[in-house]
Protein backbone atom coordinates (compact mmCIF):
# COMPACT_ATOMS: atom_id res chain seq x y z
CA UNK A 1 0.00 0.00 0.00
CA UNK A 2 1.60 3.45 -0.48
CA UNK A 3 2.90 5.57 2.55
CA UNK A 4 -0.64 7.86 2.48
CA UNK A 5 2.41 10.45 4.09
CA UNK A 6 5.23 10.17 1.83
CA UNK A 7 5.27 11.98 -1.57
CA UNK A 8 8.38 12.65 -3.72
CA UNK A 9 9.00 15.64 -5.83
CA UNK A 10 11.62 14.90 -8.96
CA UNK A 11 13.57 18.02 -9.88
CA UNK A 12 14.04 18.08 -13.68
CA UNK A 13 14.08 21.09 -15.24
CA UNK A 14 17.66 22.19 -15.72
CA UNK A 15 19.34 22.54 -18.99
CA UNK A 16 22.42 20.60 -18.17
CA UNK A 17 24.58 22.68 -20.40
CA UNK A 18 27.72 21.43 -19.06
CA UNK A 19 26.74 18.20 -21.12
CA UNK A 20 26.78 20.18 -24.53
CA UNK A 21 24.16 18.43 -26.16
CA UNK A 22 20.87 18.66 -27.95
CA UNK A 23 19.75 15.94 -24.99
CA UNK A 24 18.59 17.34 -21.89
CA UNK A 25 20.77 15.96 -19.40
CA UNK A 26 18.14 13.99 -17.55
CA UNK A 27 17.90 11.88 -20.77
CA UNK A 28 21.04 11.28 -21.32
CA UNK A 29 21.53 7.14 -21.21
CA UNK A 30 23.43 5.15 -18.34
CA UNK A 31 22.54 1.50 -17.80
CA UNK A 32 20.13 1.45 -20.30
CA UNK A 33 17.81 3.64 -18.32
CA UNK A 34 18.38 7.44 -19.12
CA UNK A 35 19.40 9.05 -15.73
CA UNK A 36 15.66 10.33 -14.49
CA UNK A 37 14.53 7.02 -15.40
CA UNK A 38 16.99 5.52 -12.82
CA UNK A 39 15.43 8.25 -10.55
CA UNK A 40 11.76 7.16 -10.92
CA UNK A 41 12.59 3.72 -10.06
CA UNK A 42 13.96 4.72 -6.79
CA UNK A 43 11.05 7.07 -5.99
CA UNK A 44 8.54 4.40 -7.34
CA UNK A 45 10.69 1.98 -4.95
CA UNK A 46 9.57 4.00 -2.06
CA UNK A 47 6.14 3.97 -2.75
CA UNK A 48 5.06 7.18 -1.99
CA UNK A 49 1.36 8.47 -2.63
CA UNK A 50 2.30 10.78 -5.12
CA UNK A 51 5.45 11.35 -7.50
CA UNK A 52 6.04 15.16 -9.01
CA UNK A 53 8.03 15.73 -11.65
CA UNK A 54 9.08 19.42 -11.79
CA UNK A 55 10.18 20.27 -15.77
CA UNK A 56 11.20 23.23 -17.91
CA UNK A 57 14.07 22.56 -20.69
CA UNK A 58 13.11 20.73 -23.21
CA UNK A 59 10.00 20.14 -22.04
CA UNK A 60 7.87 17.87 -24.41
CA UNK A 61 10.85 15.91 -24.21
CA UNK A 62 11.13 14.96 -20.80
CA UNK A 63 7.72 14.69 -20.11
CA UNK A 64 7.13 12.17 -22.73
CA UNK A 65 9.85 10.01 -21.31
CA UNK A 66 8.88 10.34 -17.52
CA UNK A 67 5.40 9.41 -18.08
CA UNK A 68 6.27 6.36 -20.33
CA UNK A 69 8.22 5.42 -17.14
CA UNK A 70 5.81 5.96 -14.82
CA UNK A 71 2.31 6.42 -16.32
CA UNK A 72 0.80 8.16 -12.64
CA UNK A 73 3.28 10.88 -12.12
CA UNK A 74 2.17 14.41 -11.81
CA UNK A 75 3.81 16.59 -13.83
CA UNK A 76 4.36 20.78 -12.94
CA UNK A 77 6.41 23.21 -14.70
CA UNK A 78 9.02 25.32 -13.83
CA UNK A 79 8.18 29.23 -14.09
CA UNK A 80 11.14 31.62 -15.03
CA UNK A 81 12.35 32.27 -11.56
CA UNK A 82 15.08 30.45 -11.35
CA UNK A 83 16.37 27.45 -8.29
CA UNK A 84 15.54 24.49 -6.60
CA UNK A 85 13.49 26.72 -4.23
CA UNK A 86 11.05 27.87 -6.85
CA UNK A 87 11.09 24.29 -8.58
CA UNK A 88 9.55 23.03 -5.00
CA UNK A 89 7.58 25.66 -4.64
CA UNK A 90 5.43 25.25 -7.49
CA UNK A 91 5.78 21.25 -6.71
CA UNK A 92 3.97 22.12 -3.37
CA UNK A 93 1.12 23.46 -4.99
CA UNK A 94 0.68 19.76 -6.82
CA UNK A 95 0.66 18.06 -3.21
CA UNK A 96 -2.56 16.07 -2.78
CA UNK A 97 -5.45 18.09 -0.62
CA UNK A 98 -4.74 18.07 3.14
CA UNK A 99 -1.91 16.25 2.87
CA UNK A 100 0.04 16.75 5.70
CA UNK A 101 3.49 14.62 5.73
CA UNK A 102 6.93 14.73 4.96
CA UNK A 103 8.53 15.67 0.89
CA UNK A 104 11.17 13.55 -0.18
CA UNK A 105 13.11 16.09 -3.06
CA UNK A 106 15.58 14.43 -5.25
CA UNK A 107 17.27 15.02 -8.84
CA UNK A 108 16.62 13.95 -11.76
CA UNK A 109 20.63 13.83 -12.58
CA UNK A 110 21.41 11.70 -9.42
CA UNK A 111 20.99 7.79 -10.66
CA UNK A 112 23.27 5.78 -8.53
CA UNK A 113 20.69 7.16 -5.42
CA UNK A 114 18.53 3.84 -4.09
CA UNK A 115 15.97 3.37 -2.66
CA UNK A 116 17.74 1.88 0.71
CA UNK A 117 19.50 4.73 1.14
CA UNK A 118 16.53 6.82 1.10
CA UNK A 119 14.53 4.78 3.36
CA UNK A 120 17.32 5.32 5.72
CA UNK A 121 17.14 8.79 5.90
CA UNK A 122 12.99 8.66 6.26
CA UNK A 123 13.27 6.50 8.60
CA UNK A 124 15.78 8.70 10.73
CA UNK A 125 13.92 11.99 9.66
CA UNK A 126 10.53 10.66 11.46
CA UNK A 127 12.86 9.35 14.14
CA UNK A 128 14.39 12.48 15.18
CA UNK A 129 10.96 14.45 14.13
CA UNK A 130 12.63 17.11 12.48
CA UNK A 131 11.72 19.42 10.19
CA UNK A 132 14.70 18.73 7.46
CA UNK A 133 17.24 16.38 6.74
CA UNK A 134 19.31 16.39 4.30
CA UNK A 135 21.57 13.64 2.54
CA UNK A 136 25.85 14.91 2.81
CA UNK A 137 28.77 12.80 1.36
CA UNK A 138 32.09 13.63 2.95
CA UNK A 139 34.43 14.48 -0.29
CA UNK A 140 38.53 14.70 -0.98
CA UNK A 141 37.46 17.99 -2.83
CA UNK A 142 34.68 19.87 -2.68
CA UNK A 143 35.04 22.07 -4.92
CA UNK A 144 31.63 23.47 -6.29
CA UNK A 145 29.61 21.93 -4.23
CA UNK A 146 27.49 23.43 -0.92
CA UNK A 147 29.50 23.41 1.91
CA UNK A 148 27.04 21.82 5.06
CA UNK A 149 28.15 23.89 8.11
CA UNK A 150 27.46 22.29 11.40
CA UNK A 151 26.96 24.15 15.03
CA UNK A 152 29.94 23.81 17.71
CA UNK A 153 27.53 21.23 19.04
CA UNK A 154 27.98 18.93 15.78
CA UNK A 155 24.31 19.66 14.58
CA UNK A 156 22.95 21.04 11.33
CA UNK A 157 23.23 24.84 11.07
CA UNK A 158 22.75 25.97 7.69
CA UNK A 159 24.19 25.11 3.72
CA UNK A 160 26.58 27.99 2.22
CA UNK A 161 26.93 27.90 -1.84
CA UNK A 162 30.87 27.55 -3.24
CA UNK A 163 29.87 31.13 -4.59
CA UNK A 164 28.73 32.42 -1.53
CA UNK A 165 30.82 30.57 0.87
CA UNK A 166 33.57 32.27 3.37
CA UNK A 167 37.25 31.43 2.86
CA UNK A 168 37.00 28.91 5.92
CA UNK A 169 33.99 27.80 4.78
CA UNK A 170 35.21 26.62 1.68
CA UNK A 171 37.71 24.36 3.79
CA UNK A 172 35.21 22.30 4.89
CA UNK A 173 34.61 18.76 3.74
CA UNK A 174 31.28 17.94 4.24
CA UNK A 175 29.38 18.93 1.17
CA UNK A 176 24.80 18.82 0.43
CA UNK A 177 24.00 16.11 -1.68
CA UNK A 178 20.48 17.80 -3.29
CA UNK A 179 18.47 15.34 -1.40
CA UNK A 180 16.34 16.30 1.70
CA UNK A 181 13.34 15.13 3.44
CA UNK A 182 10.76 17.78 4.70
CA UNK A 183 7.98 17.68 7.18
CA UNK A 184 5.95 19.72 4.31
CA UNK A 185 4.48 22.39 6.99
CA UNK A 186 7.61 23.72 8.01
CA UNK A 187 9.29 23.55 4.09
CA UNK A 188 5.90 25.46 2.58
CA UNK A 189 5.67 28.12 5.53
CA UNK A 190 9.82 28.78 5.28
CA UNK A 191 9.95 28.75 1.05
CA UNK A 192 7.46 31.40 0.78
CA UNK A 193 10.30 33.76 2.87
CA UNK A 194 12.89 32.81 0.82
CA UNK A 195 14.32 35.74 -1.58
CA UNK A 196 16.98 35.57 -4.34
CA UNK A 197 19.98 37.61 -2.99
CA UNK A 198 22.38 35.43 -3.37
CA UNK A 199 25.29 35.41 -5.94
CA UNK A 200 23.25 33.32 -8.30
CA UNK A 201 20.03 35.02 -8.12
CA UNK A 202 17.95 32.36 -7.41
CA UNK A 203 15.59 31.13 -5.36
CA UNK A 204 17.76 28.69 -3.00
CA UNK A 205 16.23 25.28 -1.53
CA UNK A 206 18.91 25.38 0.64
CA UNK A 207 18.61 28.58 2.82
CA UNK A 208 15.15 26.49 3.90
CA UNK A 209 17.32 24.78 5.94
CA UNK A 210 18.82 27.69 7.99
CA UNK A 211 15.57 29.61 8.17
CA UNK A 212 13.82 25.93 9.70
CA UNK A 213 16.50 26.10 12.54
CA UNK A 214 16.06 29.27 13.49
CA UNK A 215 12.29 28.56 14.38
CA UNK A 216 13.77 26.46 16.98
CA UNK A 217 12.59 22.99 14.86
CA UNK A 218 15.00 19.81 14.39
CA UNK A 219 17.51 20.43 11.28
CA UNK A 220 19.94 17.46 10.46
CA UNK A 221 22.25 16.24 7.84
CA UNK A 222 23.04 12.33 7.29
CA UNK A 223 26.19 11.40 5.43
CA UNK A 224 26.20 8.85 3.04
CA UNK A 225 28.43 5.78 3.32
CA UNK A 226 29.80 6.39 0.03
CA UNK A 227 30.02 9.83 -1.93
CA UNK A 228 29.46 7.94 -5.47
CA UNK A 229 25.55 7.09 -4.01
CA UNK A 230 24.87 10.71 -4.44
CA UNK A 231 27.47 12.26 -7.12
CA UNK A 232 25.34 14.47 -9.59
CA UNK A 233 25.85 14.20 -13.76
CA UNK A 234 26.98 17.10 -14.94
CA UNK A 235 29.15 16.81 -17.95
CA UNK A 236 30.29 13.01 -20.18
CA UNK A 237 33.10 12.66 -17.96
CA UNK A 238 30.86 12.59 -14.75
CA UNK A 239 28.60 9.89 -16.64
CA UNK A 240 31.43 7.70 -17.93
CA UNK A 241 32.43 7.44 -14.42
CA UNK A 242 29.10 6.53 -12.97
CA UNK A 243 28.55 4.07 -16.03
CA UNK A 244 31.68 2.18 -14.87
CA UNK A 245 30.87 2.08 -11.22
CA UNK A 246 26.87 0.77 -12.27
CA UNK A 247 28.35 -2.15 -14.52
CA UNK A 248 30.80 -3.22 -11.91
CA UNK A 249 27.50 -3.32 -9.08
CA UNK A 250 25.38 -4.60 -12.08
CA UNK A 251 27.97 -6.96 -12.73
CA UNK A 252 28.75 -7.84 -9.12
CA UNK A 253 25.13 -8.79 -8.93
CA UNK A 254 24.70 -11.21 -11.51
CA UNK A 255 27.88 -13.11 -10.54
CA UNK A 256 27.10 -13.30 -6.93
CA UNK A 257 23.58 -15.01 -8.51
CA UNK A 258 25.08 -18.02 -10.04
CA UNK A 259 26.34 -16.06 -13.11
CA UNK A 260 30.02 -16.72 -14.72
CA UNK A 261 31.52 -13.23 -16.12
CA UNK A 262 34.70 -13.98 -16.91
CA UNK A 263 36.00 -10.66 -17.63
CA UNK A 264 33.71 -8.19 -15.95
CA UNK A 265 36.25 -5.14 -17.43
CA UNK A 266 34.97 -5.96 -20.62
CA UNK A 267 31.12 -7.24 -19.99
CA UNK A 268 28.73 -4.49 -19.82
CA UNK A 269 24.97 -5.43 -18.81
CA UNK A 270 22.22 -3.37 -18.56
CA UNK A 271 20.19 -2.79 -15.75
CA UNK A 272 16.72 -4.75 -16.76
CA UNK A 273 18.69 -7.29 -18.41
CA UNK A 274 18.18 -10.67 -16.78
CA UNK A 275 20.15 -13.85 -16.78
CA UNK A 276 19.84 -17.53 -14.99
CA UNK A 277 22.24 -19.46 -12.87
CA UNK A 278 24.89 -21.09 -14.88
CA UNK A 279 25.23 -18.75 -17.59
CA UNK A 280 28.52 -18.21 -18.76
CA UNK A 281 29.26 -14.49 -20.58
CA UNK A 282 32.79 -14.79 -22.11
CA UNK A 283 34.79 -11.40 -22.54
CA UNK A 284 34.01 -8.61 -25.15
CA UNK A 285 29.90 -8.90 -24.25
CA UNK A 286 27.34 -6.75 -24.22
CA UNK A 287 24.08 -7.11 -22.80
CA UNK A 288 21.36 -4.98 -23.57
CA UNK A 289 17.70 -3.37 -22.76
CA UNK A 290 15.26 -5.87 -21.72
CA UNK A 291 17.37 -9.45 -22.92
CA UNK A 292 17.04 -11.89 -20.85
CA UNK A 293 19.09 -15.19 -20.91
CA UNK A 294 18.27 -19.07 -19.28
CA UNK A 295 20.58 -21.16 -17.27
CA UNK A 296 22.89 -22.94 -18.80
CA UNK A 297 23.65 -20.65 -21.78
CA UNK A 298 26.95 -19.58 -23.07
CA UNK A 299 27.29 -15.76 -24.28
CA UNK A 300 30.59 -14.24 -26.54
CA UNK A 301 33.16 -13.63 -26.91
CA UNK A 302 32.58 -10.46 -28.72
CA UNK A 303 28.64 -10.65 -28.76
CA UNK A 304 26.12 -7.70 -28.59
CA UNK A 305 22.83 -8.44 -27.95
CA UNK A 306 19.80 -6.14 -27.36
CA UNK A 307 16.00 -6.60 -26.55
CA UNK A 308 17.22 -10.34 -26.95
CA UNK A 309 16.20 -13.44 -25.76
CA UNK A 310 18.04 -16.48 -25.42
CA UNK A 311 16.65 -19.68 -24.03
CA UNK A 312 18.02 -22.25 -21.95
CA UNK A 313 21.73 -24.04 -22.96
CA UNK A 314 21.64 -21.97 -26.40
CA UNK A 315 25.44 -20.91 -27.60
CA UNK A 316 25.86 -17.13 -28.97
CA UNK A 317 29.39 -16.53 -29.88
CA UNK A 318 30.35 -13.17 -31.89
CA UNK A 319 27.30 -12.08 -32.60
CA UNK A 320 25.28 -9.22 -32.53
CA UNK A 321 21.31 -9.35 -32.11
CA UNK A 322 18.50 -7.17 -31.71
CA UNK A 323 14.62 -7.71 -31.05
CA UNK A 324 15.63 -11.83 -31.61
CA UNK A 325 15.28 -15.14 -30.20
CA UNK A 326 17.48 -18.30 -29.62
CA UNK A 327 15.84 -21.34 -28.71
CA UNK A 328 16.65 -23.56 -26.15
CA UNK A 329 20.40 -25.41 -26.96
CA UNK A 330 20.39 -23.85 -30.38
CA UNK A 331 23.70 -22.24 -31.78
CA UNK A 332 24.37 -18.65 -33.71
CA UNK A 333 27.68 -17.28 -34.78
CA UNK A 334 30.27 -16.84 -34.80
CA UNK A 335 29.56 -13.60 -36.98
CA UNK A 336 26.25 -14.02 -37.23
CA UNK A 337 23.84 -10.90 -37.66
CA UNK A 338 20.41 -11.62 -36.23
CA UNK A 339 17.87 -8.71 -37.31
CA UNK A 340 14.01 -7.52 -35.60
CA UNK A 341 11.87 -10.62 -35.85
CA UNK A 342 14.73 -13.84 -35.90
CA UNK A 343 13.22 -16.35 -34.41
CA UNK A 344 15.76 -19.37 -34.03
CA UNK A 345 13.85 -22.52 -32.55
CA UNK A 346 15.12 -25.11 -30.31
CA UNK A 347 18.28 -26.85 -31.70
CA UNK A 348 18.27 -24.95 -35.06
CA UNK A 349 21.80 -23.24 -35.77
CA UNK A 350 22.45 -20.04 -37.35
CA UNK A 351 25.83 -20.14 -38.12
CA UNK A 352 29.19 -18.24 -39.75
CA UNK A 353 28.41 -14.78 -41.54
CA UNK A 354 24.57 -15.37 -41.82
CA UNK A 355 22.02 -12.09 -41.40
CA UNK A 356 18.43 -13.10 -41.12
CA UNK A 357 15.47 -10.77 -40.64
CA UNK A 358 12.18 -11.63 -39.53
CA UNK A 359 12.30 -15.10 -40.36
CA UNK A 360 11.58 -17.71 -37.91
CA UNK A 361 14.60 -20.96 -38.33
CA UNK A 362 12.24 -24.50 -37.06
CA UNK A 363 13.28 -26.88 -34.50
CA UNK A 364 16.31 -28.41 -35.36
CA UNK A 365 16.85 -26.62 -38.99
CA UNK A 366 20.22 -25.12 -39.61
CA UNK A 367 21.13 -21.81 -41.96
CA UNK A 368 24.93 -22.95 -41.38
CA UNK A 369 26.98 -20.30 -43.52
CA UNK A 370 27.23 -17.42 -45.71
CA UNK A 371 23.81 -16.59 -45.86
CA UNK A 372 21.06 -13.86 -45.79
CA UNK A 373 17.51 -15.18 -44.83
CA UNK A 374 14.34 -12.47 -44.52
CA UNK A 375 11.20 -12.72 -44.41
CA UNK A 376 11.25 -16.48 -44.53
CA UNK A 377 10.02 -18.95 -42.28
CA UNK A 378 11.68 -22.44 -42.25
CA UNK A 379 10.20 -25.56 -41.24
CA UNK A 380 12.01 -28.30 -38.70
CA UNK A 381 14.98 -30.20 -39.85
CA UNK A 382 15.86 -28.46 -42.81
CA UNK A 383 19.25 -27.77 -43.94
CA UNK A 384 19.64 -24.27 -45.92
CA UNK A 385 22.76 -24.74 -48.11
CA UNK A 386 25.79 -21.89 -47.91
CA UNK A 387 25.37 -18.86 -50.13
CA UNK A 388 21.73 -18.85 -49.78
CA UNK A 389 20.09 -16.08 -50.34
CA UNK A 390 16.45 -14.60 -50.00
CA UNK A 391 15.36 -11.83 -52.90
CA UNK A 392 12.74 -10.45 -50.74
CA UNK A 393 11.66 -6.67 -51.93
CA UNK A 394 11.13 -6.57 -55.34
CA UNK A 395 12.06 -2.63 -55.05
CA UNK A 396 8.79 -1.43 -54.02
CA UNK A 397 7.48 -4.58 -51.39
CA UNK A 398 8.71 -7.16 -49.16
CA UNK A 399 7.47 -10.86 -50.10
CA UNK A 400 7.91 -14.17 -48.21
CA UNK A 401 9.62 -17.27 -48.51
CA UNK A 402 8.48 -20.91 -47.11
CA UNK A 403 10.89 -23.51 -46.77
CA UNK A 404 8.95 -26.88 -45.69
CA UNK A 405 10.26 -29.24 -43.03
CA UNK A 406 12.83 -32.01 -43.61
CA UNK A 407 14.58 -29.92 -46.81
CA UNK A 408 17.83 -29.63 -48.28
CA UNK A 409 18.77 -26.79 -50.54
CA UNK A 410 22.17 -26.77 -52.43
CA UNK A 411 25.05 -24.13 -52.26
CA UNK A 412 24.91 -20.71 -53.74
CA UNK A 413 20.97 -20.79 -54.10
CA UNK A 414 18.42 -17.79 -54.81
CA UNK A 415 14.82 -17.71 -53.57
CA UNK A 416 13.01 -15.13 -55.34
CA UNK A 417 9.83 -14.57 -53.16
CA UNK A 418 7.37 -15.10 -52.88
CA UNK A 419 7.95 -18.61 -53.61
CA UNK A 420 7.27 -21.94 -51.18
CA UNK A 421 9.59 -25.12 -50.92
CA UNK A 422 7.27 -28.09 -49.96
CA UNK A 423 8.13 -30.62 -47.02
CA UNK A 424 10.98 -32.71 -48.03
CA UNK A 425 12.15 -31.29 -50.91
CA UNK A 426 16.02 -30.76 -52.67
CA UNK A 427 17.61 -27.79 -54.75
CA UNK A 428 20.34 -28.29 -56.71
CA UNK A 429 23.52 -26.18 -56.33
CA UNK A 430 23.75 -22.88 -57.90
CA UNK A 431 19.59 -22.95 -58.59
CA UNK A 432 17.57 -19.96 -58.23
CA UNK A 433 14.45 -20.92 -57.76
CA UNK A 434 11.49 -18.68 -59.20
CA UNK A 435 8.42 -20.69 -58.81
CA UNK A 436 7.07 -23.22 -56.23
CA UNK A 437 8.66 -26.41 -55.58
CA UNK A 438 6.61 -29.39 -54.39
CA UNK A 439 7.04 -31.88 -51.69
CA UNK A 440 9.30 -34.41 -52.62
CA UNK A 441 10.98 -32.41 -55.94
CA UNK A 442 14.00 -31.46 -56.97
CA UNK A 443 14.65 -28.14 -58.26
CA UNK A 444 17.53 -27.34 -61.00
CA UNK A 445 18.15 -24.69 -62.92
CA UNK A 446 19.14 -26.89 -66.19
CA UNK A 447 22.32 -25.17 -68.02
CA UNK A 448 24.87 -27.36 -69.82
CA UNK A 449 28.69 -26.67 -69.36
CA UNK A 450 29.79 -26.33 -71.91
CA UNK A 451 33.89 -26.29 -72.29
CA UNK A 452 35.62 -23.99 -75.13
CA UNK A 453 38.73 -26.32 -75.24
CA UNK A 454 42.23 -24.32 -76.24
CA UNK A 455 40.06 -20.85 -75.50
CA UNK A 456 43.26 -19.79 -72.77
CA UNK A 457 45.95 -19.97 -75.55
CA UNK A 458 44.17 -18.54 -78.13
CA UNK A 459 42.87 -15.20 -76.09
CA UNK A 460 45.77 -15.50 -73.24
CA UNK A 461 48.91 -16.12 -75.30
CA UNK A 462 51.83 -15.44 -73.52
CA UNK A 463 50.40 -15.10 -69.83
CA UNK A 464 51.39 -17.48 -67.18
CA UNK A 465 47.44 -18.96 -67.79
CA UNK A 466 48.76 -20.37 -71.06
CA UNK A 467 52.21 -21.59 -70.34
CA UNK A 468 50.41 -23.67 -67.54
CA UNK A 469 48.07 -25.03 -70.07
CA UNK A 470 50.03 -26.20 -72.17
CA UNK A 471 52.40 -27.61 -69.83
CA UNK A 472 49.04 -29.21 -67.97
CA UNK A 473 47.01 -32.03 -68.21
CA UNK A 474 43.65 -32.91 -67.39
CA UNK A 475 42.02 -33.34 -64.36
CA UNK A 476 40.43 -36.84 -63.89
Amino acid sequence: MPDQNLVVIVLAAGAGTRMKSAKPKVLHHLAGLPLVGHVLHTARALEPVQVIAVVRHERERVVETITTMLPDVVIVDQDDIPGTGRAVEVALAALPDGFTGEVVIVSGDVPMLDADTLTALIAEHRAASSAATLLSAILDDATGYGRVIRAADGSLDRIVEQKDAAAHELEVLEVNSGTYVFSVGPLREQLALVGTANAQNEKYLTDVVAMIRETGAVVAAMPVAQPWIVAGINDRAQLGEAAVRMNQLIVRGHQLNGVTIVDPASTWIDLEVSIGEDVEILPGTQLLGATSIERDAIIGPDTTLLDTEVKQGATVKRTDATLAVVGAWASVGPFAYLRPGTILEADGKIGTFVETKNSTIGKGSKVPHLSYIGDTTVGEQSNVGAGTITANYDGVNKAKTVVGSHVRTGSHNVFVAPVRIGDGAYTGAGTVVRKDVPAGALAINVAPQRNMEGWVEANRAGTAAATAAAAGTDTD
